[in-house]
């Protein structure tokens, strides 16, 4: 029986290795083994993998150790069914929740152990062309994580004014040409697939532009994916709920893609004070990792763990003749 468990736990996994970075699931996990070493799992512990999808990292967690227990969340329903058929052999060990994880919260008096957080946009949300995340594929401009949500990449391009459109891709794409680029969006549309948006945005930029490393239109995508889904907000809300999640001891490792996600979490994280940093420097992807799946090049994972709370003893907290000042600062008193 123990055999056929492992045989199961390796399948799910990928090969059984840490360092396997083979696609299943149509996800391929970016610095598995590495998060799993920062977030040091603890025998009996309890985890938060607070952005699921199809549950590489929380496979990962479970298999670390036969006594931890999981509450994965994630707010693409999709990916959800994907999870809960990839992690069923750990069977109560975990939780799903149906949200984003900002608007996440955990049970009164819940506490985790560690709490990992692989942002952005998934390859499976990537690879399948219905949800136009990507122009790869000629889809509808939709872009949304949550199908629940009403606004749409479509809504913003057709509806947005140029100076707003503009900003948001200055802003939220880092794009230098994002007035011409947003000038040829509004001349051009309505648009309802995302191959029409990158054709235009191709056409309307510099002959010089168009054959660069990236595709002229990638960094306007993202900006969309990013407004559309209100992701920057929504990390910054999580970086100032999560640590208070954590247990004395307890860890949180998150993962960005792009420097609009990493600033905020590096500067999230050394700035609370109830967190010790414990990367001074990004973890970033072996060689053979970004040979094997080129998507994992920009990958950056930091961490950080919850100080221990002092205690308070009974002469800290009614006073104790210690703790006096020198006579000459105290207060004289009055005589009769």
């Amino acid at each position: 029986m123990a055999g056929v468990m492992a045989g199961a736990m390796a399948d799910v996994l990928g090969g059984g290795e840490m360092t396997d970075w083979g696609q299943d699931w149509g996800h391929v996990s970016v610095l598995r083994s590495e998060a799993i070493a920062l977030l040091a799992v603890r025998s009996g512990g309890v985890y938060l993998d607070a952005t699921l999808g199809a549950g590489g990292h929380g496979a990962a967690i479970l298999a670390a150790d036969p006594t931890v227990r999981l509450v994965g969340v994630d707010r693409d329903e999709t990916a959800l069914e994907i999870a809960r058929d990839r992690l069923g052999a750990w069977g109560d060990r975990v939780t799903y929740v149906h949200s984003n994880f900002a608007d996440y919260q955990p049970e009164p008096g819940q506490t985790f152990d560690g709490i990992l957080a692989d942002l952005g946009v998934s390859s499976m949300q990537f690879d399948r062309g219905d949800r136009g995340f990507s122009f790869r594929h000629d889809a509808p401009l939709d872009m949304r994580m949550d199908q629940r949500q009403p606004l749409t990449a479509a809504a913003v391009v057709n509806t947005w004014d140029e100076v707003d459109l503009a900003n948001l891709i200055y802003q939220y794409g880092e794009e230098r040409l994002s007035r011409r680029i947003a000038r040829r969006i509004v001349e051009g549309r309505p648009f309802e697939t995302t191959g029409a948006l990158a054709t235009a945005i191709f056409h309307g930029v510099p002959a010089s532009y168009r054959h660069g490393r990236i595709h002229p239109a990638t960094r306007t995508f993202q900006a969309l994916r990013l407004a559309v889904n209100g992701e920057l907000d929504a990390l910054d809300r999580f970086l100032e709920q999560a640590p208070t999640w954590l247990a004395p001891g307890g860890r949180i490792a998150l993962i960005s893609f792009h420097s609009l996600e990493d600033r905020r979490v590096k500067h999230g994280l050394r700035q609370n004070p109830d967190l010790t940093l414990l990367t001074k420097k990004p973890i970033l992807p072996t060689e053979a990792e970004q040979a094997a799946n080129p998507r994992s090049r920009s990958a950056k994972l930091r961490g950080a763990e919850r100080r221990a709370i002092p205690e308070v003893t009974s002469d800290q907290s009614h006073g104790s003749k210690g703790d006096r000042p020198p006579s000459k600062y105290r207060a004289k008193r009055d005589r009769p």
